[in-house]
């Protein structure tokens, strides 16, 4: 596994399928890195981005980008969209012409940039949703339902007992986890995932993701210990003869303030907290669960509702931005001169920072 403390300045990280950022300030926190470009194809979306990213360009649509211009990176991370994943979608899948087929653009600049680490992010749907790929000619077994459940016949195949099996041909059905992790074994990378809600990180909702953390399987340390591919790019000095000569400490390395909040949410993750009466007077049989997460972001909830004559209470996006655990204004700011359903579109497809900082460290070990 790559050793995030070997280098004297940030990992450098491409961001794809960026929203606004929620992914990028878990990668940016937990391996300390910074991003240096981003591509989001909403308009938008790329303008709370470019916000809090003032240096990074957006490289925009990731069907049209040339990734033999793209600088390098260490770190490629991105949720491809969950649309056709998603358990409350039409489950579509991970299939070519399909939103989450995006993926195979991913794959691609994967390929095309060497990183040595990729962060993957998606709904829990991807551990059921199908995987379509193209038949192969000459495969009978088309990718649907078996009529039953009888060995197949011989004159079919001579390989698997079961229809639903493998075998040798690509066009079997095969789930879409399974699919992304395979494509990036096909990449030359080792992968571990997890599932993990967002209420083991003190949220007052369950939300949970997967997510995936690949690695180079050429990433081995060598005699001086740079473990990054040296074959791809210069990545800081590490020949000093002792670590008492540095003029900081051999585990030091710049990164980048953006995420400094998540540090205090993850120190505040084990305390004890006890729901007071006001607590209790407005939020009810949620006022345990709002307390915690209050204490945990370090702020008051807002209303989690707006009213209005005309079309009745609706959801506030500041209470939505609160429970992703965001700093105040870091989607609703007026700045960024998003709507309120914009706002609450863009919320609604993001991940939680401290969630995934959270499944960074234990991937990373």
């Amino acid at each position: 596994m790559l050793d995030l403390n070997d280098h004297e300045r940030p990992l450098r990280v491409g961001s794809l399928f960026s929203g606004y950022g929620g992914l990028d300030l878990a990668v940016e926190h937990a391996l300390g890195a910074e991003t240096i470009w981003f591509s989001e194809n909403n308009e938008h979306v790329s303008r709370i981005f470019a916000h809090h990213w003032p240096d990074a360009p957006n490289l925009g649509d990731i069907t049209t980008i040339d990734w033999r211009a793209v600088p390098q990176v260490d770190v490629l991370c991105g949720g491809f969209p969950c649309q056709d994943v998603s358990t409350v979608g039409k489950r579509s899948g991970l299939a070519p012409g399909t939103r989450s087929g995006l993926w195979s653009h991913m794959a691609e600049a994967i390929d095309a940039l060497q990183p040595q680490l990729a962060v993957i992010e998606n709904v829990r749907g991807l551990l059921s949703s199908p995987a379509v790929r193209a038949p192969l000619e000459g495969d009978r077994n088309a990718q649907c339902n078996p009529v039953h459940a009888t060995p197949c016949d011989a004159t079919l195949c001579d390989l698997e007992p079961d229809p639903w099996g493998l075998g040798d041909l690509a066009a079997r059905p095969l789930r879409a986890a399974g699919a992304v992790l395979g494509n990036l074994a096909d990449l030359g990378m080792d992968a571990q995932w997890i599932g993990l809600p967002a209420s083991l990180v003190g949220a007052p909702h369950p939300r949970l993701r997967i997510f995936i953390l690949a690695h180079r399987q050429d990433a081995i340390p060598d005699a001086a210990g740079d473990r990054l591919d040296a074959r791809r790019r210069i990545t800081g000095s590490s020949s000093g003869t002792s670590g008492n000569d540095r003029s900081v400490p051999s585990d030091h390395r710049p990164r980048a303030q953006r995420a400094d909040w998540l540090a205090d949410q993850e120190r505040r993750l084990g305390d004890v907290v006890v729901p007071d009466r006001g607590h209790l007077r407005r939020w009810g049989r949620y006022a345990a669960a709002v307390a915690r997460w209050e204490h945990v972001t370090g702020r008051p909830a807002p209303a989690p509702a707006l009213l209005s004559d005309e079309t009745g209470p609706r959801p506030s996006a500041a209470f939505v931005e609160w429970l992703m655990g965001l700093p105040t204004g870091w989607v609703t700011d007026p700045f960024h001169g998003l709507t309120p359903n914009q706002q609450a579109a863009a919320l609604g497809n993001g991940v939680l920072p401290l969630q995934a900082a959270n499944a960074l460290e234990v991937l990373h070990g």
